[in-house]
């Protein structure tokens, strides 16, 4: 998602808020904490460190309580509107029946946000908060499109990123950044995240070679990466 260049705003809480912000950060995006204490009494502490890494990748800390305010357990159900009043959409990963996240999700729908969800194991507790979601109409997410496709501006914009580079690449003959791109993608998944390591670029600009690559037809889209076409050079 942030590769779509969207922002990603979260609680700063364990579990999938460190996940998420830690995962906007790896992937060179923005990300925006909405906290549940006063910016100067980060909760829990061990996220310290996960907070000065949010501000210095150009993100935001967010408190609408005093800043030596610590924390209450009322707090955090409180700042999840702000959570969900910021983005235009809220997607939820786990959630069991007495989670928080469901509160955000409502109040995503009173604000006429859209609401997302991902499935999980019907055995999973951390499931069924999900599954309720979805019953409610909520839109079962299993990949990234799935979010991104609800927001047409979106698509339209990185398509016009593709169009406007498109003319670095002629038909079937490649600049030697493409070609070096192309050298890193095997006939096995590779992430993103290893091509960006790998060719030491921008993931923005790495992700728009990646689409020009398969409008080529040189490689193909699959879960979890990307894999070179066969019989292709």
């Amino acid at each position: 998602l942030v590769k779509a260049d969207l922002v990603i705003t979260s609680g700063l809480a364990t579990g999938i808020d460190a996940a998420s912000h830690r995962g906007a950060i790896e992937a060179f995006g923005k990300t925006i904490a909405v906290m549940g204490t006063g910016l100067n009494r980060v909760y829990p502490q061990t996220h310290v460190t996960l907070a000065e890494k949010i501000v210095d990748s150009g993100g935001v800390l967010l408190s609408e309580f005093p800043r030596a305010a610590g924390s209450k357990a009322w707090h955090f159900p409180l700042r999840n509107r702000i959570i969900s009043g910021l983005s235009i959409g809220t997607l939820v990963v786990e959630a069991t029946m007495r989670s928080g996240s469901l509160i955000t999700a409502r109040f995503a729908g009173e604000q006429g946000r859209e609401v997302f969800a991902v499935p999980g194991s019907i055995y999973n507790s951390r499931a069924q908060g999900c599954h309720y979601l979805i019953r409610q109409g909520a839109k079962l997410v299993e990949q990234p499109m799935d979010v991104l496709e609800e927001f047409p501006d979106l698509i339209k914009k990185i398509k016009a990123q593709i169009m406007e580079t498109k003319c670095s690449v002629k038909k079937n003959k490649l600049d030697c950044k493409h070609k070096k791109l192309l050298d890193c993608i095997g006939f096995e998944i590779t992430t993103v995240d290893i091509l960006v390591t790998r060719i030491n670029l921008p993931a923005s600009q790495v992700v728009i070679m990646l689409l020009e690559l398969e409008l080529q037809g040189l490689i193909k889209t699959v879960m979890g990466g990307y894999i070179r076409i066969l019989n292709k050079t």
